[in-house]
């Protein structure tokens, strides 16, 4: 694939990021759309014997704020634009109701040849606990 002169408008280093207060709302709106109905998630009483001691968020719900960010950086591509194709993200600690989390994305590659930014992709929590990593990519259409 031929290199597209829309790669231009991304630099190395280049990010963003999002950050949110996770709420009850949160929880259960997301396990309305996606279907996960998990106890730890859901029922308090369920939670306290896991090994996390309280409800915690959907993992999921992390990615969906990476997704916001890989929303930011797609918005930098002139038209047609760009789309995230993939997420390689690992948790690394839970997400609390309550928490405060950032999610942030840095550029840390560019293949050229196939159109693709390959960024670092983190969450953490208010305490710069790290919860996910990974990287996530973006094609420049």
């Amino acid at each position: 694939m031929a290199k597209r002169p829309h790669m231009d408008c991304y630099a190395i280093g280049d990010g963003s990021q999002f950050s949110k207060t996770v709420s009850e709302y949160d929880v259960y709106g997301f396990a309305g759309i996606v279907g996960d109905m998990y106890g730890v998630h859901l029922d308090e009483e369920y939670a306290k014997g896991t090994r996390f001691g309280k409800r915690i968020a959907q993992g999921a719900l992390s990615v969906g704020f990476l997704a916001t960010v890989m929303g930011h950086m797609a918005a930098k591509a002139p038209s047609p634009g760009a789309v995230s194709y993939r997420y390689d993200v690992t948790f690394k600690a839970p997400v609390y109701l309550g928490d405060t989390v950032t999610a942030k994305l840095e550029l840390i590659e560019k293949e050229e040849d196939r159109n693709t930014c390959i960024f670092r992709a983190t969450v953490c929590n208010q305490n710069g606990e790290l919860v996910a990593e990974g990287k996530t990519y973006l094609k420049v259409l």
